[in-house]
């Protein structure tokens, strides 16, 4: 059981971040399709370990998700 468990970690694929892989240069607040994808259903923002960001575009994607907030694009949290 440890073994598997030590087995699913070593073949886990490499998260990279699809912003630097895409050569994106704003991380635009009015893309609602784009920001609802890197929040929890709760409406919590998801972290870099999860998503796969590098730390400048996770900054970037965070200032985007709050400003869709501030304006009501995007909601503060779901029921």
């Amino acid at each position: 059981m440890k073994g598997d468990i030590l087995q699913q970690k070593k073949y886990q694929r490499r998260k990279f971040c699809r912003f630097c892989s895409e050569k994106t240069e704003y991380i635009d607040y009015k893309n609602i399709k784009l920001l609802k994808g890197y929040l929890t259903e709760r409406g919590k923002i998801l972290p870099r370990r999860m998503t796969g960001t590098c730390a400048k575009h996770q900054r970037e994607l965070t200032e985007a998700i709050k400003r869709a907030r501030n304006i009501a694009l995007l909601a503060f949290s779901e029921k």
